[in-house]
């Protein structure tokens, strides 16, 4: 039998991508993050508590027109979520990240009828935080779970790189997380209706089966 080169083992293992970069954990992540982003906009008051931009947009427009109290409320989630990011950025450590982003979600489900708005959207931007800073490599693509923006912006990288020879697949990868992201916001804004708070119960069981899809494959 014919030796195999180290090179073709090193360049065999590169492929293989860890749990946390799989397709699969980037859709469920996605989908949480569209569906937190409409929850919250919707069942308190207005704020959003994963995507930031919507959040300097507001409070931005709030401050010019001298509305201090509904900028302060956009102030929040923006402070919460630099807090949460500094923190998973610190300690690199996904999956106690994610524990953690459940944690959050878990405690605000439960309390929400004991706390005030405030306390909830900064638990639940902390949250969002953690997990997001964590996770932002899918395969070997940078992407957001928060926001299709970026996510698009380098779909569009993807459809123009002649060089690559992957740039389809990142092409549709990317514009996939989009249509997630989509797809997340319009079930939360529909759950969110029905079930007020208790429908947290929906990304918390996503980022669940993300941990539980982690911890398996190791």
């Amino acid at each position: 039998m014919e030796a195999v080169s180290p090179e073709l083992i090193a360049e065999a293992r590169n492929d293989v991508c860890p749990p946390e970069r799989s397709l699969l954990v980037a859709s469920l992540l996605t989908m949480s993050g569209g569906f937190l982003d409409a929850s919250t906009w919707l069942t308190l008051g207005g704020v959003f508590s994963s995507s930031q931009t919507g959040n300097v947009v507001f409070l931005g427009v709030y401050a010019m027109s001298g509305q201090w109290q509904q900028a302060a409320h956009h102030l929040l989630p923006i402070a919460a979520f630099l807090l949460g990011a500094w923190l998973a950025i610190r300690i690199r450590a996904p999956l106690l990240s994610l524990a953690g982003e459940i944690a959050c979600l878990a405690a605000v489900m439960l309390l929400r009828h004991r706390i005030p708005d405030m306390v909830a959207i900064f638990g639940m931007s902390f949250g969002a935080a953690l997990q997001s800073a964590s996770f932002r490599q899918i395969e070997r693509w940078n992407y957001l779970s928060i926001t299709v923006t970026g996510n698009m912006l380098r779909a569009i990288d993807q459809s123009v790189a002649t060089s690559d020879r992957d740039a389809t697949r990142g092409c549709v990868v990317m514009l996939l997380l989009c249509l997630l992201f989509l797809s997340g916001a319009a079930i939360g804004s529909c759950v969110a209706k029905w079930f007020g708070g208790r429908g947290l119960l929906v990304p918390i069981g996503l980022s669940l089966c993300v941990l539980w899809l982690c911890r398996r494959r190791r």
